[in-house]
């Protein structure tokens, strides 16, 4: 047994743990990390963000070439099976593991690899593959263990036709009919990527509408698209049981619906990692969704360890779990910080939807008046050369002082447009305003231009107002 002693470690190099590593590092403290998979860049990396994503591209890839006329003469359609196609998509991962892997050699951060737990608050046992175990004391430490799926008891997830959004990716068949249970929005992606591949997709909902923190218009897009792609979206449903056969999966609602398909996806809710962790020994305890509660600062219960990324809940982004490593390093040295509580949202639907700010129903419960403006992607010459016309631009705005309120888009690239109108929210004494979009040229043709199209949409509905 080795004994190492550091001034931060950090258990877990996903997001937030890579992040707060690296920004330790080049502040000159001695880091050491632990990771319990045999790779670097935690979940994200291996078996959600990266994965998902880049199976979500190769589908619409597909989709695309399917789609235009001049590829046909090619030849014939060809069907492609779901592990043709997840094997394009992981082409990836070793990329992204040789990039995590640079980052934490050049900055001279040492990984131990193997399963964390702690023995009291400034010490941590770790365990490798082998049984070996070491002992690292350090003055600070941060819990970034990350998440997984939850899987309720009475689901038999060894069964071969019941997967989660983990084992999901080592499907090694193609069925023709799937269930997704859960329409968040990793169930919603994942109805996305199923239906582009032509299976016939059940997605049921336990909530009234489909991922309700979004603005009603969008939601209502998302809803409308996914069925015009062949989605079955039941709505307000409860799981009663599972039955699993060699034959195929049967999922009996409490309605009293009963859905058959050839495979059942399970997406409702996900567990922090740390049940491993002892942190009963640290002073720490988990609520029971595995989640370690923080202040406005990252900082635990107990005043020498930090949590963050998808371990203490809500955002749950990538995104987000980035900014939150950075922020607990500025925390620690008690320089300026800021508690991450404007991420936009990005989901990767086919269509993808992202957004910032106020959604209209928050505004009119806030009683705050205001305008919206539209441009719908079918009305840009970018949209119609590049075949990519669903969807639109929004954008909400105060009615007196043409302050932007919230963005909404819904249709390709709507991440990356998103971040233009963030930017303008951003800026500082009443800089934040609609006018911006109709004052700036933007460059023709391009997506970006929606701005300029919806803001003109907004205001001339302000000018017949007035």
């Amino acid at each position: 047994m080795a004994e190492f002693q550091y001034d931060f470690l950090v258990i877990g190099a996903g997001p937030a743990g890579e992040a707060a590593a690296m920004a330790a590092a080049k502040s000159d403290l001695r880091v050491g990390v632990i990771e319990s998979q045999g790779m670097l860049g935690g979940n994200c990396t291996h078996r959600g963000t990266i994965p998902s994503k880049s199976l979500r591209h190769t589908v619409k890839q597909v989709i695309q070439f399917g789609s235009q006329p001049i590829f046909r003469n090619i030849g014939g359609a060809r069907p492609l099976t779901y592990p043709a196609v997840l094997d394009a998509a992981s082409q990836v991962i070793p990329k992204q593991v040789e990039l995590h892997t640079e980052f934490f050699a050049r900055n001279r951060v040492r990984v131990h690899s193997g399963n964390a737990r702690f023995l009291s608050n400034t010490q941590v046992e770790v365990m490798d593959s082998h049984g070996v175990r070491d002992v690292i004391s350090a003055e600070r430490v941060l819990i970034a263990t990350g998440s997984r799926p939850y899987r309720p008891d009475d689901v038999d997830f060894t069964h071969p036709r019941v997967y989660d959004s983990d084992t999901i990716l080592d499907m090694q068949h193609t069925p023709r009919t799937i269930i997704i249970f859960g329409a968040g929005v990793i169930g919603c992606e994942y109805a996305s990527i199923f239906a582009g591949l032509g299976l016939k997709v059940d997605l049921i909902n336990t909530r009234e509408r489909l991922l309700e923190f979004l603005d009603d218009e969008i939601s209502d897009a998302l809803s409308y698209h996914l069925r015009d792609n062949g989605v079955m979206v039941r709505h307000s449903e409860e799981c009663a049981s599972v039955d699993a056969t060699s034959k195929g999966v049967t999922l009996n609602l409490k309605s009293g619906k009963r859905i058959r398909a050839d495979a059942l996806l399970w997406c409702n809710g996900r567990t922090g990692n740390t049940d491993m962790l002892d942190l009963e020994n640290a002073g720490l305890e988990a609520n029971h969704r595995g989640q370690v509660k923080v202040d406005n600062n990252y900082c635990t219960e107990v005043d020498n360890i930090y949590a963050a990324g998808d371990v203490i809940g809500w955002p749950s982004l990538a995104s987000a779990s980035y900014d939150q490593g950075r922020a607990v390093v500025a925390a620690m040295l008690q320089k300026e910080m800021r508690f991450v509580e404007d991420a936009p949202t990005g989901i990767y639907t086919l269509p993808e939807i992202s957004s910032v700010g106020k959604t209209e129903a928050e505004l009119t419960s806030a009683r705050i008046p205001y305008e919206v403006g539209r441009a719908f992607f079918k009305d840009t010459a970018r949209g119609q050369i590049s075949g990519e016309d669903v969807g639109m631009l929004k954008i909400l705005f105060h009615i007196d002082t043409l302050e932007i309120l919230g963005i909404h888009c819904f249709g390709a690239e709507a991440a990356e447009i998103i971040h233009i109108g963030q930017a303008i929210m951003n800026q500082p004494n009443g800089a934040n305003t609609v006018k911006y979009f109709v004052n700036t040229t933007f460059n023709y043709p391009t997506m970006a231009e929606a701005y300029r199209v919806a803001a003109l949409n907004g205001l001339n509905r302000v000018n017949r107002h007035s």
